[in-house]
């Protein structure tokens, strides 16, 4: 079994290295896929083995679906990351061992646990490991779903686990991985101000695959409460989950990462709600008679 690895990247300097030897350390077959960066990502890929080519960014689905359909891959197999994730020591050693052996034909694709690592800590607890993804498949078999947050990549076919985490090690200032959770929180609140729109394949299960469980579990959470679900999780996470022991780094990530970005989604939800009510309103103000379409 040999792979291909695909990484999306944008400015990108704090980490695109580490990303592209862990990945080189398993594949000769390594692809960078730029967004234009403005920092020093591009002259630090250039110093590697690694492929580079740049594409417009649209959202994460049209850029995953665009570097399956589009890079030359040599391998049948592809491996897909981002540019602040690396192969952890296990999973490297659990990816030689599948090159080193047949791969049941009836395995179409591989979910990989990722782990956080957030201000140089591991985050181990409140729910946030493992958290599976669909990363590696046979080319042909998987698509990312067409979705601008929240996104899975979804395979045709029988599906296994890898042992090892995919370490997703934030190293971006603070300031900037806040900047993007509003950014991604507007593209949240379009997913659901769009929800019949959004071409959303996975099917919610809970007692189906952890992505399909993952999404089961992400409905029930709609489901609830706008603006007090938020603090829910927050608690839920943090005090029943065990949060609160990944210290003060755990503190932080999960104020902001759970209560914060959630509670800016339902914010934003309810400010679309508003904006609707009070355009209904103009258009049909309160004791106004509307004309009868029966007399002309």
């Amino acid at each position: 079994m040999k792979f291909s690895v695909i990484i999306l990247a944008y400015n990108s300097e704090a980490t695109i290295v580490n990303t592209i030897e862990s990945a080189s350390r398993v594949s000769d077959d390594v692809h960078v896929v730029d967004s234009f960066s403005s920092d020093s990502t591009l002259a630090l890929v250039g110093e590697t083995r690694a492929s580079l080519v740049q594409h417009e960014f649209t959202n994460y689905a049209t850029q995953r679906n665009w570097a399956i359909d589009n890079l030359p891959l040599r391998y049948e197999w592809e491996l897909h990351l981002d540019a602040d994730e690396r192969l952890s020591e296990e999973l490297i050693g659990n990816l030689e061992l599948l090159q080193q052996h047949e791969v049941s034909p009836r395995i179409n694709g591989y979910c990989v646990a990722r782990l956080v690592r957030f201000l140089g800590r591991p985050i181990r607890h409140g729910g946030m490991y493992p958290i599976w993804h669909m990363r590696l498949f046979r080319h042909g078999k998987g698509r990312c779903e067409e979705r601008e947050y929240d996104q899975h990549f979804l395979v045709d076919g029988v599906t296994a686990k890898l042992r090892g985490p995919i370490v997703d090690d934030i190293r971006i200032p603070l300031g900037e991985w806040v900047n993007r959770h509003n950014r991604w929180s507007d593209a949240e609140v379009r997913d659901l101000v769009r929800r019949g729109a959004v071409k959303a394949a996975l099917h919610p299960d809970l007692f189906g695959s952890p992505l399909e469980r993952k999404r089961y579990l992400k409905g029930c959470y709609n489901q609830c409460p706008l603006l007090a679900r938020a603090w829910l999780l927050f608690l839920y996470r943090y005090i029943v989950r065990f949060g609160f022991l990944d210290g003060k780094e755990g503190a932080i990530f999960f104020f902001l990462q759970t209560l914060w970005f959630r509670f800016l989604v339902d914010a934003k939800l309810f400010e679309q709600e508003r904006m609707i009510s009070s355009q209904s309103s103009e258009m049909h103000p309160a004791g106004s008679l509307l004309p009868d379409p029966s007399r002309r």
